[in-house]
């Protein structure tokens, strides 16, 4: 999500690279062919029309400026997935570059990822992602010490029936309390902990490098309802820490299926 204040180039900046060469071949199409085109009948419109051709270069040139600024931003981003060795380098990480990370992530999961640069260090959603037509809010809490509580856990549960989400994911590069887990039992809100999160970068490390394993889209279907399986981590159980595909549609639809079955 871009900020307020945010101009069009530092959207563009934003977005993958492909989208600023999008923009600017439609802009220099419609203002050097179309627009003169148009048969426009106000003189005073008319005459703001006739400079369109003059206009395309230089506004196609800026629209595509943002490209390789795009480009060398997702490269960094990627290589902030790669240069991780353990918890302890994710917790070394600024506010920012944890949300990132965390963007990252997902993103190679399979995610369309929107980043909500205005939120700062601390502040509601912080990432929105999106696969096969659901929405999920995230907030990441960069919290080294202090234990994420009940409250965070509500309000983004409050959030996610006001934007109709499918669900919510609390990262933390701590832990939650014990009531925070407790109001997530039977919800479709998704708890991880540093030692998850550390486990999730590896997978997506280790997904990078081994493509051919990664489960496609049409395999991450639930077998019960048809819904999206999306990825979960076992808080409890004979095997926790591990990870298990589970419905998008919990807790209406209980299925689950084993993480690389």
């Amino acid at each position: 999500m871009a900020r307020r204040n945010e101009n069009i180039l530092e959207a563009l900046s934003r977005c993958p690279w492909w989208v600023s060469v999008v923009f600017s071949g439609i802009a220099y199409v419609g203002l050097r062919f179309i627009v003169p085109a148009i048969d426009i009948m106000s003189f005073f419109l008319k005459g703001i029309a006739s400079t369109a051709p003059a206009l395309a270069f230089p506004v196609g040139i800026a629209l595509i400026l943002p490209a390789p600024f795009a480009f060398f931003n997702a490269r960094r981003k990627q290589k902030l997935v790669d240069r991780q060795t353990d918890l302890e380098s994710v917790r070394a990480l600024s506010w920012k570059d944890f949300e990132e990370l965390v963007g990252e992530a997902y993103r190679r999961k399979g995610y369309s990822v929107v980043e909500n640069h205005g939120a700062g260090a601390d502040g509601g959603i912080d990432l929105r992602l999106k696969k096969a037509g659901n929405l999920f809010l995230v907030q990441c809490k960069h919290w080294k010490s202090q234990k994420v509580d009940v409250r965070v856990a509500r309000e983004m549960y409050g959030l996610m029936t006001a934007e109709r989400a499918a669900g919510v994911i609390i990262i933390t590069s701590g832990l939650f309390t014990q009531e925070a887990k407790l109001f997530a039992e039977n919800k479709p809100i998704d708890l991880v902990e540093g030692h998850q999160l550390a486990d999730l970068i590896r997978i997506t490390q280790r997904t990078l490098a081994k493509s051919a394993e990664t489960p496609k889209l049409s395999e991450m279907t639930c077998q019960k309802c048809g819904s999206t399986l999306v990825l979960r981590v076992a808080r409890r159980g004979k095997k926790p820490g591990s990870q298990f595909w589970g419905c998008s549609n919990f807790p209406k639809c209980t299925f689950t299926q084993e993480y690389g079955a």
